[in-house]
C-alpha cells in the first residue's frame, strides 16, 4: 500500500496546477463570474498564521465556487508602500525598495508552497509605477474637479522622524518609533472630499445584506450624521464664534464656552497672556483624537474674554480646553454642565456654575442629567419638549441671522498627504507665480526614486534630492518644485481590487474587464479594517463610478471578517515572541495539515486559539484518510453502477449519510461559511465509510461514491492529498476542475432512522426505527433496549422526551 508523503504529494499537485495554468482566468461571458478576494498583505517577509488563516478562507471559497462551474477570479498582490519599510531600511541599512521586493519574492514562494489557488498572472504591487501612475492620474482629475484641496491642518508631528504620525502611532505622547515627544503642529495637507459622499455612504449601508451588521454599525457611527443648530455667539473683543449643538433645548444652561487650543480666539488671547501661552504649548504635546479625549484629564485656562449669550444677553466666560478639537465641528463648544457629563466634570474642577434647564429630581450639582425632557428655567421656552424647543429656536435664530439648521458629520475629509518617502508621490508642482499646479497627465507617473540612502538627520530623503523636486511650472514654465509628500497608503488599498481585473492595461486606469469582475463577490479580511480601509474603498469606488470607470455602486457584495490567531490567550505577534512559523509546520506536517487546522479550529469570525495538539490531530486525520482510501483501492473492486431500487437497510443508511454530508458541507461552505462544521461532517463521513464493509456490487458502488464525494468536498481545504487520491482512484484530470458532488434528494428519504437514547441526558443506546414511527412506538423501542433497562430499573420514569428522528431522553429519579 502506498505511504503518505506530504512533501511528494504537494510538489506533484503544485506542478500540475502550474503546468496547466489551472487558476489563470479570463473574461468569459458564457460563465457566471465569481470574484473572491482576501485583503492583500503587507510584504513583511515571512508569513504568519494570520496570513495562513486569511488566505485559506478565500482559498476554500474560491475552489468551491470553481467546482460549482463558475469563472473564478482569486488574485494576490502586495500592499507594498508604507512607513514600516522605511524603518526596516534604516535598521538594515538598505533601500526600502530592495527590502520590499525581496520580501515579496519570499512571500510569493511561501504562498505557492501552501498551494493557494491564486491567479499569479494578475499579481500586482502598489509600489510599481505602472500601478500608482493611475492613482496619480485620478488625483489630478479630482484636483481639476474640485474634489481635492489643500489646507492647513493640525497633526501629530514627530520632531525626530520629521513626519506626521497617525493617532495610534502616538503612545503616551511619544512617537512609537523614535520615542520623541510628539507635538501638535499645523502644516499644509492635501484632502479628498469624502464628506461630499457622506450621505450616500451612510444610506447605502441599509442595502448591503452581505455585510455583517456589526461592521455596518461601526461605519454608521464613524460617519456620524447628526442634526443640530449652528449658533453665533458674539465676543466683543474678538468678533464672533460659532458652535454646533444637537441640544439647543439646553441653551439656557450654558455657563461657559470652550474653544480648541488652536482656535484663532485662543491664539489672540494668548498673545498677551504668558500663562495661557504656556498652556497652549502644553496642549500641543498631547494627543488630539477623540479616543484620547474621552479618557484624558480635562484641563483648561480662561481667556479673559466674554461671549454674549444670544438668548439672555448674559456674559459667558470663554475658556480654552484641551478636550475641544479644532478638526471637529467649529473648534468651539457651548458648555452645559447640568446636562453633559464632560462639561460637568470640567465645571466641577474649575468651580463654574451648573444650572438645571431640563426638568428632573436628581442633584444636578452632583451628576449631569443627559436625558431629554421638559424645559425649565428657560424663560419663554419653559414647558416645551425637545422637538418644540428645537423648532422655535431654529426659527428665532434664522430670523435674527445668528443661527441656522445644520447637518453635521463626524466624518472628516480624508487627509491623504504624508511626510514620508516610501509612498506614491503626490503629483503636484508648486510655482511662486502660479501656485499649486497638477502634473500634466502626459508627464505621469511621477516616479519615486528607489535608489535612496537614509541619513541620520531624519525626514524624507525626497526633501534632500534636488534631482527629484526641482522642475518647471507646467503653466509659466519657470523654475518650480515638486511636492515631496507622498500619499497615505490607504490610497493604494482603496482601488487595488479593481486593478486586479486588468493589471497590465496601459491605456487607462481600468479597462472594460473591470465591469465583468467587479464588484467583488466575497471579500475577506480582519475586522480591524472594518472602518477606515472599507470606508475609503467604498468612497473610492463611488468616485470611480462617477468618473465612468465602473458601473456598480459598491466594491464588495459580501464581507467576511475573520478573528485573530491567539496563543495562550494573546494575539500572535513578533513583539510578544509567541509566533508560530507556518514554514516549520509545513516542513514537518505538510501544507494540507496547516490548512486543515486553520479551518477546523474555530469558526472564521471567532479568534483561533493555537493548539499543537490540534495540528497533530489534523495530521492524524489526513494520514487516516489516506490509509482508508488506499485500502479501498488495494482491493481492486470492479465498480458497477449503483442499483438504487435494490438497497439493503444498511446500504440505505450509508447512502443517506453520504448525501446528508454533501448537503451539509455544501450549505456550510456556500451559505454560512461554517468551515469547521463542514470539516466535522466530512470527518463523520470518513468514520462511516471506514466502518462499512460490504463487497456486494451495491456495497462497492456506495463505497466508491462515498470516497469520491469525500475527496471532492475535502479538496478546497486539502487540495494536494485530494489530487493524489483522485488520481489513485483512476479519475481523469484534476479534482480542482471537476464538478462539486450533487445531492440526490431521494437518498435523503429514509425508511428507517437512527436515534440516540439517553437516560437523564447521558447516552445509553442507539436504536433504529421506522421513519414514520409515532412517539409511542419510539418510546417502546427505546425502553426495551437492554442498556436502557439497566439505568431505569428500580427507578421512577418521570417523563420521556422524544425529538423526532433524532433522540429519546428518558428522565428518571
Amino acid at each position: 500500500m502506498k505511504l503518505y508523503n506530504p512533501q511528494d504529494v504537494e510538489q506533484h499537485a503544485q506542478k500540475l496546477w502550474q503546468d496547466r495554468d489551472t487558476f489563470t482566468v479570463k473574461q468569459d461571458s458564457d460563465k457566471e463570474k465569481y470574484y473572491c478576494l482576501s485583503m492583500f498583505p503587507y510584504p513583511s517577509g515571512q508569513l504568519h498564521m494570520g496570513h495562513v488563516r486569511n488566505y485559506t478562507l478565500s482559498e476554500v471559497i474560491a475552489r468551491f465556487q470553481k467546482m460549482q462551474g463558475k469563472n473564478v477570479l482569486h488574485p494576490i498582490g502586495y500592499d507594498a508602500f508604507g512607513l514600516p519599510a522605511e524603518n526596516a531600511a534604516i535598521k538594515h541599512k538598505t533601500a526600502p525598495a530592495k527590502w520590499t521586493y525581496a520580501n515579496m519574492a519570499d512571500m510569493s514562494e511561501q504562498f505557492k508552497r501552501l498551494g493557494f489557488a491564486f491567479d499569479w498572472s494578475r499579481q500586482l504591487a502598489t509600489c510599481d509605477p505602472d500601478y500608482y501612475r493611475w492613482e496619480q492620474w485620478l488625483f489630478v482629475r479630482l484636483f481639476k474637479q474640485g474634489l481635492v484641496y489643500r489646507k492647513d491642518a493640525t497633526v501629530n508631528w514627530d520632531p525626530v522622524d520629521q513626519t506626521v504620525l497617525a493617532n495610534e502611532q502616538v503612545i503616551d505622547g511619544k512617537g512609537w518609533r523614535s520615542g520623541a515627544e510628539v507635538i501638535r503642529k499645523t502644516i499644509p495637507q492635501w484632502f479628498l472630499k469624502i464628506t461630499d459622499y457622506a450621505d450616500e455612504l451612510l444610506a447605502a449601508l441599509d442595502d448591503m445584506p452581505g455585510w455583517p451588521d456589526s461592521v455596518k454599525t461601526m461605519q454608521k457611527n464613524w460617519i456620524g450624521k447628526s442634526k443640530g443648530l449652528e449658533i453665533d455667539f458674539e465676543v466683543p473683543e474678538f468678533g464672533s464664534i460659532s458652535i454646533f449643538t444637537t441640544r439647543p433645548d439646553t441653551l439656557f444652561g450654558v455657563s461657559y464656552m470652550a474653544v480648541a487650543p488652536e482656535h484663532p480666539l485662543a491664539l489672540q488671547a494668548a498673545a498677551n497672556n504668558a500663562d495661557l501661552a504656556e498652556f497652549l504649548t502644553q496642549c500641543s504635546k498631547e494627543q488630539s483624537n477623540e479616543a484620547a479625549m474621552a479618557t484624558m484629564e480635562k484641563k483648561g485656562k480662561p481667556t479673559g474674554l466674554m461671549a454674549i449669550h444670544p438668548l439672555t444677553g448674559d456674559k459667558v466666560p470663554v475658556w480654552v480646553a484641551n478636550f475641544v478639537l479644532m478638526s471637529y465641528g467649529t473648534g468651539a463648544v457651548m458648555a452645559v454642565p447640568g446636562h453633559d457629563e464632560r462639561d460637568h466634570e470640567f465645571a466641577l474642577k474649575y468651580d463654574l456654575p451648573i444650572k438645571r434647564v431640563i426638568a428632573g429630581d436628581g442633584d444636578i450639582q452632583a451628576t449631569a442629567e443627559t436625558d431629554y425632557g421638559i424645559l425649565v428655567n428657560s424663560a419663554d421656552y419653559d414647558g416645551l419638549n425637545f422637538e418644540q424647543a428645537f423648532e422655535r429656536m431654529q426659527h428665532y435664530f434664522q430670523q435674527q441671522g445668528i443661527g441656522r439648521l445644520q447637518i453635521n458629520y463626524r466624518l472628516r475629509d480624508w487627509g491623504v498627504s504624508r511626510q514620508r518617502y516610501w509612498g506614491c508621490p503626490i503629483p503636484i508642482i508648486y510655482c511662486d507665480a502660479c501656485g499649486a499646479q497638477p502634473v500634466p497627465e502626459s508627464d505621469l507617473p511621477v516616479v519615486l526614486p528607489e535608489d535612496v540612502v537614509f541619513d541620520d538627520t531624519g525626514g524624507s530623503p525626497l526633501k534632500k534630492m534636488p534631482a527629484f523636486y526641482e522642475t518647471t511650472c507646467p503653466q509659466c514654465h519657470k523654475s518650480a518644485k515638486r511636492e515631496t509628500d507622498t500619499f497615505d497608503t490607504f490610497m493604494e488599498s482603496s482601488w487595488y481590487y479593481a486593478r486586479y481585473a486588468c493589471p497590465d492595461y496601459d491605456e487607462g486606469m481600468l479597462s472594460d474587464e473591470a465591469n465583468y469582475w467587479v464588484p467583488v463577490d466575497q471579500y475577506i479580511g480582519g475586522v480591524e479594517h472594518a472602518i477606515l480601509h472599507l470606508l475609503y474603498a467604498r468612497f473610492f469606488h463611488k468616485v470611480l463610478r462617477d468618473q465612468g470607470l465602473v458601473n456598480s455602486d459598491e466594491p464588495f457584495t459580501r464581507l467576511l471578517t475573520q478573528g485573530m490567531v491567539l496563543k495562550d490567550g494573546a494575539k500572535m505577534s513578533k513583539s510578544k515572541g509567541n509566533t508560530v512559523a507556518p514554514q516549520e509546520l509545513i516542513d514537518r506536517y505538510g501544507a494540507d495539515t496547516v490548512r486543515l487546522f486553520s479551518m477546523f479550529a474555530a469558526p472564521p469570525e471567532q479568534s483561533l486559539e493555537w493548539s499543537d495538539e490540534g495540528v497533530e490531530g489534523a495530521s492524524r486525520y489526513l494520514n487516516r484518510l489516506w490509509h482508508q482510501v488506499q485500502e479501498f483501492i488495494a482491493k481492486k473492486h470492479a465498480v458497477k453502477p449503483l442499483n438504487t431500487e435494490n438497497l439493503s437497510s444498511e446500504q440505505q443508511q450509508l447512502r443517506y449519510k453520504i448525501h446528508q454530508s454533501i448537503a451539509k458541507v455544501t450549505s456550510d461552505i456556500a451559505e454560512r461559511h461554517h468551515f469547521n462544521t463542514a470539516i466535522a461532517a466530512m470527518m463523520e463521513l470518513t468514520n462511516a465509510l471506514s466502518k462499512y464493509d460490504d463487497n456486494s456490487d451495491n456495497g462497492v458502488a456506495l463505497m466508491h461514491e462515498g470516497w469520491l464525494s469525500l475527496v471532492k468536498m475535502l479538496s478546497p481545504f486539502v487540495p494536494h492529498i485530494c489530487q493524489a487520491l483522485w488520481e489513485d482512484m483512476q479519475q481523469p484530470g484534476l479534482v480542482a476542475e471537476t464538478d462539486w458532488p450533487q445531492v440526490d434528494e431521494t437518498a435523503l428519504v429514509q425508511d428507517e432512522v437512527e436515534m440516540v437514547v439517553q437516560v437523564n441526558g447521558k447516552l445509553r443506546a442507539r436504536i433504529r426505527v421506522s421513519a414514520e414511527a409515532n412517539q409511542s412506538a419510539v418510546e417502546k423501542i427505546a425502553l426495551a433496549e437492554d442498556n436502557v433497562q439497566r439505568f431505569v430499573d428500580g427507578k421512577t420514569i418521570r417523563k420521556v422526551i422524544v425529538v423526532p428522528k433524532k433522540l429519546v431522553n428518558v428522565v428518571v429519579s
